[in-house]
C-alpha cells in the first residue's frame, strides 16, 4: 500500500466579499482535491486541543497521528530538531523572529520576509554582541531562527504574527525568567538599529529587522518513531523548520527540493515531482506547502486563491495519477489544511477543517466538492485530529 497526504498550510477560510462570498479553497481551482472528496471520504477535523497554542507545531501532530496533549512541549524544539542542534535535555529553546515594529506596534512578523543571507548576519552580529555562556542565538531560514537558554522558565509568550497592527506592550514575556527574554529583546534594537543591512533596507523601501521577539518556548521532547507505531515508513517534503523537525523526530526521511523556500513562490512542481520519486522507497509521503497560510497572514485572499491552485495542479494531480497508475498492490491519499489562517484575522483559528481521502476500500457516500461547506455538510467529523491518521491508514 501506498500512501500520500498533501498539507495546504492554512487554507481553511471563511467566505470573502471580494472573491464574491467564496472562501479562498472555494475560490481556487481544484479539479484534483474535488475528485477526490467526490470520489473518497469527505469531512472535518479538529487539529487543535482547545486551551494549546493555536499554530502549525499544535496542528502538524495532531495530522501525523501524535497528541499534542501527550508530546507537545513548544515550537521551538521542534524547529531545533530540524536543524540538528544539540542541545542539553534541561536547555530552554526559543523560536526567535526577526520582526519589524515601528511606533511600538507590530508591523512585520517576518522583517519583508528578510533573505536568509542577510538574517544570518544579523543573527551573527547579534550573537557576538548578546550572546554568552548562557544565551546561544542559531541562524535558521528568513525571519526564523532560535535562541538556547540556560535558566528556569515558567512564561508566557506570544506569537508575533497574532498581533499585527497591535501595540507589543501587554504582549511582551511575563512570568518566572521572562526578565532576560525581555531585555535580549531590548537590547537588539540597538544592536540591529544602524546596522548596514538594514539601512540598505530602509533605503531600498523594505522593511527592517528592528527587533527580535522570542517565543514558542520549550525542552526537548521525546516521540516514538512512526514506523513503529504504524508500521509505515514515511517522508517529508517542506520548508518549514518546524515540519521537518517533527519528520525527524519521528523517524521520517526529509527531503529538501531546491527553491522550496515556504512562501508564495514556492517550487510547486519540484515539490510534486519530488514525492512521486520518494513513493518509490517509502510507505508514506507527506508534502507539505507554506503559502496558503502566508498569504493568509498577510491577508493577501487573491495570492492565497493562486497558492491553493497551484498546490493542486503541481503537487495533488501529479501524486494522484501516480498512485492510481502505478498503486497496484493498493493506494490511499489525504488532503487537508493544519489549521485555518483566515485572511480576515491574519491568523490561526481554532476552528475545524476540511479533509478528503481517497483510494483503495474508501468508499464515496456522497459526491462532494472539497470546499468549508461541503465537509461540514458531511456525514464525518473526527473531534480529536490525532484520530484521524489511524482511520487513513487503517479503515477496512
Amino acid at each position: 500500500m501506498k500512501y500520500a497526504i498533501v498539507i495546504p498550510d492554512g487554507a481553511a477560510d471563511a467566505p470573502l466579499d471580494e472573491l464574491d462570498g467564496k472562501t479562498p479553497l472555494a475560490a481556487a481551482s481544484t479539479p484534483n482535491m474535488d475528485w477526490i472528496a467526490a470520489n473518497g471520504r469527505c469531512g472535518t477535523v479538529s487539529n487543535i486541543p482547545a486551551k494549546m497554542p493555536c499554530g502549525s507545531d499544535v496542528a502538524i501532530l495532531s495530522v501525523l497521528g501524535y497528541d499534542p496533549v501527550k508530546c507537545y512541549t513548544g515550537r521551538a524544539p521542534l524547529e531545533a530538531a530540524a536543524q540538528g542542534l544539540d542541545v542539553d535535555p534541561d536547555q530552554w529553546i526559543f523560536r526567535c523572529n526577526l520582526v519589524t515594529v515601528v511606533d511600538e506596534a507590530m508591523e512585520d512578523y517576518s522583517s519583508g520576509h528578510i533573505t536568509t543571507e542577510e538574517a544570518s548576519a544579523l543573527i551573527s552580529e547579534l550573537n557576538r554582541l548578546l550572546g554568552g555562556q548562557r544565551v546561544l542565538f542559531h541562524a535558521g531560514v528568513s525571519y526564523r531562527h532560535l535562541v538556547t537558554i540556560d535558566g528556569d522558565f515558567d512564561v508566557t509568550t506570544t506569537p508575533p504574527h497574532d498581533i499585527l497592527g497591535e501595540t507589543i506592550w501587554g504582549r511582551l514575556p511575563s512570568g518566572s525568567g521572562s526578565e532576560i527574554l525581555r531585555t535580549l529583546m531590548d537590547r537588539s534594537q540597538a544592536v540591529l538599529a544602524e546596522h548596514e543591512i538594514n539601512t540598505v533596507r530602509r533605503d531600498l523601501g523594505e522593511n527592517p529587522a528592528t527587533m527580535i521577539w522570542l517565543w514558542g518556548q520549550g525542552k526537548m521532547p521525546r516521540m516514538d518513531s512512526f514506523e513503529q507505531r504504524f508500521s509505515v515508513r514515511g517522508a517529508a517534503i517542506t520548508a518549514v523548520d518546524l515540519v521537518r523537525g517533527i519528520a525527524k523526530l519521528i523517524g521520517w526521511d526529509v527531503i529538501e527540493v531546491p527553491g522550496a523556500t515556504g512562501y508564495v513562490d514556492t517550487n510547486y512542481p519540484g515539490k510534486g515531482a519530488a514525492a512521486i520519486e520518494a513513493l518509490q522507497d517509502h510507505d508514506l509521503v507527506c508534502v507539505h506547502v507554506e503559502a496558503p497560510d502566508e498569504a493568509g497572514h498577510s491577508a493577501n485572499a487573491q495570492s492565497k486563491v493562486e497558492a491553493i491552485s497551484r498546490i493542486d495542479e503541481h503537487v495533488v494531480g501529479p501524486l494522484l495519477r501516480r498512485l492510481q497508475t502505478e498503486g497496484e498492490d493498493g493506494w490511499r491519499m489525504l488532503v487537508l489544511p493544519d489549521h485555518p489562517t483566515p485572511c480576515a484575522v491574519r491568523t490561526h483559528t481554532y476552528d475545524a477543517v476540511p479533509f478528503a481521502m481517497a483510494g483503495t476500500r474508501i468508499e464515496s457516500v456522497v459526491a462532494s466538492e472539497f470546499t468549508e461547506s461541503a465537509a461540514n455538510e458531511s456525514d464525518l467529523h473526527v473531534p480529536r485530529g490525532c484520530e484521524l491518521m489511524e482511520f487513513f491508514l487503517k479503515v477496512r
